[in-house]
């Protein structure tokens, strides 16, 4: 029973649903980036045959009309929710996941389109023996597109193989998970949207400061991909991977696309305070398994010394190496980041299925 007082305080709004979105820090409005990218719908338009399978596949301009479709649903994200109505999307995903599901859902969900989920290969035929490729051969009578999520790398091209609507891959063992990259580059184009200018000026480019093993960790790998199709933004990115020898020939392909990217030969703690940008992984996957990585040499909290107006990203989910005392700070872009992925998700969702003349004003 609730007594008088616990009532009082009930009636009080003590336990009321708080919807004001927080004061945090990386959540910053995409309207600018609106301003800047100029619309010409004629970029998306390869996009309608295409699997998306690697951030090698795309050009800057592409991105940019991406980019600028996704500000334009963040920006105003009520004005359309029918754009996808009557296409359903097959959700497979084969290895855990939280927010890279949980977004494309909710996208699909947000254009207003219907979602067929799959979280556990033991459920599917795929238990008796029965092959991707017919998988994949089924799926083209259930639905307009898929989003695949497998801890083996083969299984993409083996259920691309059949199929005659569009896939993506939502992350295939240490292979990549391209559109993760977007969400990255896209939160960074938010933070800093001087840098979608085509002229880059020296005071607006970043030094970035990346943690991981670009050659295990499909977040890094994909990250340094898409940054190759921008290199004039980066003043220069330094690698932290404990000298892990195994990244050395995507380093020097990245280097060979015009990124200037190296291995860092000063420690983490001395090269921090001079780095506008931090990007921080600790999943390396091994097998079907994975183990984290970096220990004690790359834990960020709150009392290192940033450089002022430095952010963070973490493609998330965060363990030690990332306190939550990083939360409140200005810092703090991740959240940002996760939640910028939905729209970026949106941009693309509705190119793949030939809906984009629905929601842009120039085609």
């Amino acid at each position: 029973m609730v007594d008088q007082q616990e009532r009082a305080k009930l009636v009080a709004g003590e336990n009321a649903v708080n919807r004001e979105r927080p004061e945090v820090y990386g959540d910053s409005h995409p309207k600018e980036l609106l301003r800047i990218i100029v619309e010409d719908g004629e970029h998306l338009l390869p996009l309608e045959n295409q699997h998306i399978l690697s951030a090698d596949q795309f050009d800057q301009k592409t991105l940019l009309q991406l980019f600028r479709l996704a500000a334009k649903y963040e920006s105003n994200p009520e004005r359309f929710s029918t754009p996808l109505q009557g296409k359903i999307l097959i959700s497979a995903f084969y290895e855990p996941s939280t927010r890279t599901r949980l977004s494309f859902e909710s996208a699909w969900h947000r254009l207003g389109g219907d979602i067929m989920s799959i979280t556990d290969r033991s459920t599917t035929g795929i238990a008796k023996g029965e092959s991707l490729s017919d998988v994949g051969e089924m799926f083209n009578n259930y639905a307009d597109c898929v989003v695949l999520r497998d801890t083996q790398e083969k299984s993409l091209p083996e259920m691309r193989s059949s199929l005659r609507i569009p896939i993506i891959n939502a992350g295939n063992g240490v292979d990549e998970h391209p559109t993760q990259a977007m969400a990255d580059l896209y939160t960074i184009f938010k933070w800093r949207p001087a840098l979608v200018k085509k002229k880059v000026l020296k005071k607006d480019k970043i030094k970035m400061g990346l943690i991981g093993v670009p050659n295990r960790m499909r977040t890094v790998r994909s990250l340094l991909k898409i940054f190759s199709i921008f290199p004039e933004m980066f003043d220069e990115i330094l690698i932290f991977d404990n000298g892990d020898e195994s990244s050395d020939e995507i380093l020097e392909e990245m280097q060979e696309r015009g990124l200037n990217v190296k291995r860092a030969t000063n420690s983490f703690d001395a090269c921090l305070p001079d780095l506008d940008v931090i990007y921080i992984n600790a999943i390396a996957w091994v097998g079907d398994s994975f183990e984290t990585y970096g220990g004690d040499d790359y834990k960020l909290d709150a009392s290192m010394p940033f450089k002022e107006g430095a952010i963070i990203l973490h493609p998330l989910a965060r363990g030690e190496e990332l306190a939550t005392d990083l939360d409140s700070t200005p810092h703090n872009w991740y959240f940002s980041q996760a939640r910028g992925a939905v729209f970026v998700r949106m941009a693309l969702l509705t190119c793949l299925v030939h809906r984009k003349g629905r929601v842009l004003d120039v085609i």
